[in-house]
């Protein structure tokens, strides 16, 4: 591989009102092995310092003023130059071969539409990080895959081809707070497009969004919320016939 011929990565981050946790994963971003061509952080309505801390760290910022991770992601991915785009919450906490990886891989599977990874909780009690997410993303993709037809996409660590986001990029639900929008844009590119599950390639990210019945209810019904708007386009079923009737790719 010539660096030439190697894929730019323009790295997005939605935040809103979490400055520390962003402060933290973009210093973990200057520390990569190699750099990405940009990094755009988009600012969904903050009241806190969160544009500030990622102009001190020299990002591109962003601001959407439209609150919920489907907008600001959608403006992000709107907004990256690169020719892949990387996806990281800001919360998430990538090691130093994070963007490498992304380049290593899409320029070894030019066939490669997207790229999703996994994780640990690094804030968890000691002795649980690994296995309880190792039990919720196992789950994720589990249960993602039997309703997609194909891998789900996780937005704490992912990165797609910018023509696959310009090929759904007005499809994916941009207006609904209540829709997550990895799940929904792995809907939205479908059995055409090839995503694959590097169980290697993780990031640290918090578990308070599990925390509380409270907050797992709500991530239980949001994606319930996302599945049903996508199969009231195609079923299961008529997915799972779909990708059957599909070309193997390289």
């Amino acid at each position: 591989m010539t660096s030439d011929l190697a894929p730019t990565v323009s790295v997005v981050i939605p935040v809103r009102n979490d400055a520390p946790a962003l402060d933290a994963c973009l210093a973990l971003l200057a520390r990569q092995t190699v750099d990405p061509l940009e990094i755009v952080v988009v600012d969904n309505a903050s009241t806190d310092a969160s544009a500030a801390v990622a102009h001190r760290w020299g990002a591109v910022v962003v601001a959407e003023p439209s609150v919920g991770i489907p907008a600001a992601a959608a403006t992000g991915y709107d907004t990256a130059k690169g020719t892949v785009i990387a996806r990281l919450d800001a919360d998430s906490r990538p090691g130093p071969r994070w963007v490498e990886t992304v380049v290593e891989q899409m320029a070894a599977e030019p066939g490669l539409d997207a790229l999703t990874g996994a994780g640990s909780f690094y804030d968890a009690p000691r002795g649980m990080r690994v296995a309880a997410a190792v039990a919720y993303l196992g789950s994720y993709y589990v249960l993602g895959h039997l309703a997609l037809g194909h891998t789900a996409l996780w937005g704490s660590c992912m990165a797609m081809r910018s023509e696959a986001w310009r090929a759904v990029r007005r499809e994916v639900v941009r207006d609904d707070t209540e829709v997550h929008d990895d799940l929904d844009l792995a809907f939205r590119l479908g059995p055409g497009h090839r995503i694959r599950l590097d169980r290697s390639w993780r990031v640290g990210v918090s578990a308070r969004s599990l925390r509380g019945r409270r907050q797992r209810r709500r991530r239980l019904d949001r994606a319930w919320r996302t599945l049903r708007l996508n199969w009231q386009d195609a079923p299961p079923w008529e997915r799972w016939l779909r990708r059957t009737s599909l070309p193997r790719r390289g």
